[in-house]
């Protein structure tokens, strides 16, 4: 059974508010019986929802037969304790259905590791609810007379039990974030390695067409599904652009309105890739309706993540299936660096690519480099990282009119002592080699 407080401040869909929760339901395998909703200018003090709506809600759980309920809010340890207790079902809310999402499709070792620091540190504050029937028990050396309870300060085998997870959850979170530290820091050395590539991220809701998106234009055959979440680990490929020219191109996992922000500081290493972005693309969704909330919900994150400056493309995707034109004109208009394109109709990729073009130019430069005919490894290296545009053979070496990254020829003038470089091509003498872009 489904529930919903909804706030003024409230991002969900006012037209089906919970229709995106029942979504993350039923992506977490749990089968939808109902659901209801009660607008409140805040949380009830004792349950967050009021008496009227919890008896409405208590009939619906009985009359359904259902087993847990599910509430499209962040809840206190101490609203889900009394909720449980007055309805007799399992309750969870927002943030532990997405975090068990997570704990399902996490396939990789890093993410599994990501997801479990991620839910002990939601947990632990809720660790005294589990234990509350035994507090209630005398402590073995609390107990002074027949009939006492316990005295002042006596401690019962609940709250020493509290006290034993809490510490097994705290020296189980340092060992994750040691761990979790290493692979950041590995993936940071990954990321770094690749400054002399132009890098692109894929960013965007969960299920806007991200996977399907890169399948398409890199045949990376990354896994692709119409559900939440289909996919949490990063994927990097390189993309032909033509010209000479490929960048690399990340997949990364998509973000969702009310993230918990757990995930976001657990997943940190993850999304590294996003984070040294060159270019962000920004996939939207143009066939939801909620499509400007979900805009909105992505740059919180990336703002969170302290990379919202990057420069990035708005790509409004399944332009084949959208049908509110309104809504996609006016994207449009209020929105710089907008395309609309679909990834499974191949519409709009051609302008796609030629953007992404447009954007690498700022990043390189033609000249003309003097190579000694001895260096036949620098040659070659420079056959893979330019673009040659013409070769001219000299008595003392090779002269190469190419198009390369800049960081790209400081490593190369860095490695290669005997190269030189002209700054803007030049017609030499020597047998001219024109090379096709």
């Amino acid at each position: 059974m489904l529930a919903a407080v909804l706030l003024p401040d409230t991002k969900a869909d006012l037209q089906d508010p919970l229709g995106e929760l029942k979504a993350l339901a039923e992506a977490a395998g749990v089968s939808v019986h109902g659901g209801l909703i009660q607008k409140r200018t805040a949380f009830a003090p004792a349950m967050a929802i009021g008496k009227g709506k919890l008896a409405d809600l208590k009939g619906l759980i009985e009359t359904h037969h259902a087993d847990v309920v599910i509430f499209d809010n962040e809840l206190s340890p101490r609203h889900i304790r009394a909720l449980e207790e007055e309805l007799g079902r399992k309750v969870l809310d927002r943030s532990e259905l997405i975090l068990d999402i997570f704990a399902l499709r996490a396939k990789t070792h890093e993410a599994q590791l990501q997801v479990e620091l991620a839910q002990l540190e939601y947990t632990s504050p809720r660790l005294r609810g589990m234990w509350k029937h035994l507090e209630r028990i005398a402590g073995a050396g609390g107990a002074t007379g027949a009939g006492i309870v316990g005295g002042v300060g006596t401690r019962g085998p609940g709250e020493r039990q509290i006290e034993i997870d809490r510490r097994i959850a705290r020296e189980r979170i340092s060992h994750l974030k040691r761990d979790i530290e290493e692979i950041d820091l590995r993936k940071q050395r990954e990321v770094k390695s690749r400054t002399d590539q132009f890098t692109v991220s894929l960013v965007g809701y969960t299920n806007a067409g991200k996977s399907t998106l890169m399948n398409t234009l890199t045949g990376a055959g990354r896994y692709a599904a119409d559900r939440l979440f289909a996919t949490l680990d990063t994927k990097t490929v390189r993309w032909e652009l033509g010209e000479g020219r490929s960048v690399l191109l990340s997949d990364t996992v998509g973000f969702i309105r009310d993230l918990p922000h757990h995930l976001v500081a657990s997943f940190r290493a993850t999304l590294e890739e996003t984070i040294h972005a060159d270019l962000l693309l920004h996939v939207v969704d143009a066939s939801s309706p909620m499509a400007w909330r979900q805009i909105e919900a992505v740059e919180d994150v990336l703002k969170s993540l302290a990379c919202d400056a990057i420069p990035r493309l708005t790509l409004l995707n399944k332009a084949d299936i959208a049908n509110d034109v309104v809504m996609t004109e006016m994207l449009a208009a209020h929105r710089e660096n907008v395309l609309h394109l679909s990834a499974k109709t191949g519409t709009g990729l051609d302008e796609l690519r030629l953007l992404v073009l447009g954007q690498t130019e700022r990043d390189h430069t033609t000249v003309t480099l003097r190579v000694p005919h001895a260096e036949g490894k620098l040659l070659s290296e420079i056959g893979k990282s330019a673009q040659v545009r013409a070769r001219r053979f000299t008595d003392h070496g090779v002269e190469m009119d190419v198009t390369i990254h800049r960081k790209q020829l400081l490593q190369l003038r860095g490695r290669y002592p005997s190269l030189t470089v002209v700054e803007g091509p030049s017609t030499g003498s020597g047998q001219a080699s024109p090379t096709p872009s």
